[in-house]
């Protein structure tokens, strides 16, 4: 078995250089910026008042003023080096009497905040106020990476379409459904080609297609040591490198990553459990790499509510919690079919290799979901 952190230096350490598109900013949401942009024009571009009140020239001194002309918010008048705020002052027949010192300026001087040249934004996945900034500089367009498509099959005989009356021996095929989901919500495209049944013709025909029609392949199922687990041999067969193919992880042993020319296959295990945290910790990766950034996981720390122990401790565990304010606290369930213990995860901690105890109130670190 590889050691999972090994896997992930391999996923990362791939050379990509994404296809660059460029659309308008307000159609950037959630998009990877392609490449580093700087500022255009200085931020504020002219001082400017930081709050209504009346501009002055401090050497004058004295408390009392006569008020000369109103200007527009922001602006602030030739000469003028200081803003006291409306409520420290009274005003009466065309004066202005300072009634509390003003201790600040309250002048936001030209490129206080950003200076032409300087950096900007490099490199990531753009965020509601990461397009605001842009507009801001003038930004009406930006170069993205281009958005690679995710291709799902299921395998199984057993999976049938959601809506569909099951038989004897029959399941509903989520995983599917979750994978889609879990592509989407990177705001990459995807397609489901549903699922297989345990046949190695249709399913080399149907993983075939995919190749040549997507950028990366999942696959859920198949991938283990049973009679009906073709995945491995289909793809050797269509010509695939098997890069790695069993992880020293739990859940998701039997994770497989292989490619073809520009083309590139997960083989996940079939528990929707190990699939969906398979996905989030490595498949997230991969697909960050292809649109030129680096993983970069949401972690808060918390401690730990009641204690964990582990009979197994021979591979890296990646554990559901939910969060209780700053304590965590471990979901119960039945393995890695158990999809329905999901319902309360807000994140996973991870479980060394070799660490078979983790006691209460231990301080951990909590990867966001």
């Amino acid at each position: 078995m590889l050691d999972p952190d090994a896997a992930l230096k391999i996923l990362e350490d791939f050379e990509f250089t994404p296809r660059v598109e460029v659309v308008p900013t307000g159609e950037a949401l959630g998009r990877v910026l392609a490449e580093a942009l700087r500022v255009r024009v200085d931020s504020p571009p002219f001082s400017k008042a930081a709050m209504d009140g009346y501009a002055l020239r401090s050497a004058d001194g004295g408390d009392r003023y006569r008020i000369i002309e109103m200007i527009a918010a922001g602006d602030v008048p030739e000469g003028a080096d200081k803003i006291v705020r409306v409520e420290f002052t009274r005003e009466a027949e065309g004066w202005m009497t300072v009634t509390e010192p003003e201790p600040y300026a309250n002048i936001i001087e030209r490129g206080e905040n950003l200076r032409a040249g300087e950096a900007l934004l490099d490199p990531k996945v753009l965020r509601a106020q990461d397009l605001g900034v842009l507009a801001s500089q003038g930004y009406a367009t930006v170069p993205v990476s281009a958005v690679p498509l995710v291709g799902v099959i299921t395998t199984g005989s057993e999976l049938r379409p959601p809506g569909e009356q099951l038989a004897s021996g029959q399941i509903y095929d989520s995983n599917g459904v979750q994978l889609c989901a879990q592509a989407q919500a990177m705001q990459v495209r995807r397609r489901n080609y549903g699922a297989v049944p345990d046949d190695p013709k249709r399913l080399a025909a149907a993983v075939d297609r995919a190749l040549r029609e997507c950028d990366l392949l999942l696959l859920s199922g198949g991938v283990s040591m049973g009679d009906l687990d073709f995945v491995p041999d289909v793809l050797k067969d269509l010509g695939a490198q098997i890069v790695f193919h069993k992880l020293a992880v739990k859940p998701g042993k039997p994770t497989l990553f292989a490619r073809r020319d520009n083309s590139f296959v997960f083989g996940l295990p079939g528990n929707p459990v190990s699939t969906f945290i398979i996905f989030e910790v490595f498949v997230k990766a991969f697909l960050c790499r292809c649109m030129g950034i680096t993983s970069e996981p949401r972690v808060v720390s918390g401690t730990l509510a009641e204690t964990i122990k582990r009979r197994d401790a021979k591979r890296l565990e990646y554990r559901p919690v939910r969060l209780e304010g700053r304590q965590v606290v471990a979901l119960s369930y039945h393995g890695s079919s158990h999809l329905s213990a999901l319902r309360e995860a807000e994140g996973l901690i991870r479980i060394e290799i070799g660490t078979d105890r983790i006691e209460e109130g231990s301080e951990l670190d909590v990867r966001l979901l």
